[in-house]
């Protein structure tokens, strides 16, 4: 028999029975009282009742209605920023979003991960923080842990694993730096 010592307190391998009900109940709340009203009319409605599960919202925040925010209580989105249709926030671990930033349709942002090295293969729940002024572009992936500095623009179907320096531009998978992102005056 192997005999490895690991410190299991950084991993979360279960949820609490709190975490399990405030889940069950946003299900069908989601279900219910949010997917049918697709509107725009009913924006401040579907931000109101994130914010009822515990989700800081700012001011003029739109999340469209086929966004799928697995645990609202682990959700923080500062001003004017837009959470896309069919954008998948899997936030098991803390999502932070910053002020004036953009999450394209059908992005998948997934802050929880399993250790391979363990045979039980625990969760292990990184944050995602995205700050200020930040485009992630359609279909883009954004893994456990990562740092999305402000000004970024993530291209469309871009996988990020690793954080992202301010003020440029990076596409692939993996993500890459594609260039420096300067912004022109309109003409």
């Amino acid at each position: 028999m192997n005999d490895t010592s690991v410190d299991l307190t950084k991993y979360n391998s279960s949820f609490s029975l709190r975490n399990k009900i405030g889940r069950f109940l946003w299900f069908f709340v989601r279900l219910i009282l949010i997917r049918p009203f697709v509107l725009n009319l009913f924006k401040p409605y579907r931000v109101l009742l994130l914010r009822m599960f515990g989700a800081k919202i700012g001011k003029g925040v739109n999340v469209y209605a086929s966004a799928k925010i697995w645990a609202p209580w682990n959700l923080e989105i500062g001003d004017n920023s837009t959470i896309g249709p069919r954008v998948d926030c899997y936030n098991q671990g803390k999502i932070t979003i910053g002020k004036q930033t953009v999450i394209s349709q059908k992005t998948y942002l997934c802050s929880s991960t399993h250790d391979f090295e363990i045979s039980n293969y625990p969760l292990v729940l990184r944050d995602i923080v995205i700050y200020d002024q930040v485009w992630i572009a359609a279909d883009a992936f954004i893994g456990p842990g990562v740092s999305i500095s402000e000004g970024v623009v993530v291209g469309a179907r871009a996988a990020v694993f690793k954080d992202v320096e301010s003020w440029t531009v990076v596409g692939g998978n993996p993500a890459k730096f594609i260039k420096k992102r300067i912004i022109k005056d309109e003409a």
